[in-house]
């Protein structure tokens, strides 16, 4: 089974590149949003916790959300694998991941990092804006998530570089010239 993380700070191509890669190894997207939307729509047990966290503008804890990845790890035991898309984004997180993925006899293949310069995220970021209407994407907002990303997130690749799962990936060119440094990666872990 592939089991892969694709990280990378905000503006640097993980949504474009995890269709591409959804699409050629038929892997099972693991959104943490999406499936918080998915168990409060259908009002499930962790559904309705969530919602009440949500609610109160709290951020949902990792037990919760843990949860809602071991129902879809189970729902998918006998699929191709899973990219995991927005998780884990602390060491605590990649540490259930690790105890939730050893449980089905599973582990990451590999976290792939999209490398690109702050520079080239604040214009690819901005002009996502632009075209978008995106309220959010402005100069002042932009640098704070990268800079949430490079003090919180990047442990998260300090911890999958100590196991040997961690290959940054020239995340500049083209859509399809960054996809082709992508698969020649999974192709070297499958």
């Amino acid at each position: 089974m592939l089991n892969l993380i694709l990280f990378g700070p905000p503006g640097s191509g993980k949504g474009t590149q995890s269709e591409k890669i959804i699409q050629k190894y038929k892997l099972v997207h693991i959104s943490t949003g999406d499936l918080l939307r998915e168990e409060v729509a259908n009002q499930t047990e962790l559904g309705m916790k969530a919602k009440k966290i949500m609610d109160s503008g709290e951020l949902v804890s990792d037990r919760i959300v843990i949860g809602m990845i071991r129902k879809k790890l189970e729902e998918h035991r006998a699929g191709p694998g899973f990219i995991f898309d927005g998780f884990p984004r602390t060491v605590a997180q990649a540490r259930e991941l690790r105890k939730a993925l050893t449980d089905y006899d599973e582990e990451i293949s590999v976290m792939i990092s999209l490398d690109v310069p702050r520079e080239e995220l604040v214009k690819r970021l901005l002009n996502r804006g632009k075209e978008t209407g995106r309220t959010d994407d402005n100069l002042e907002t932009i640098n704070n998530r990268i800079d949430v990303y490079e003090k919180q997130t990047i442990p998260v690749a300090h911890y999958y570089d100590k196991m040997r799962k961690y290959v940054p990936v020239d995340g500049m060119g083209s859509i399809d010239a960054i996809f082709k440094r992508i698969v020649k990666v999974i192709d070297q872990v499958k």
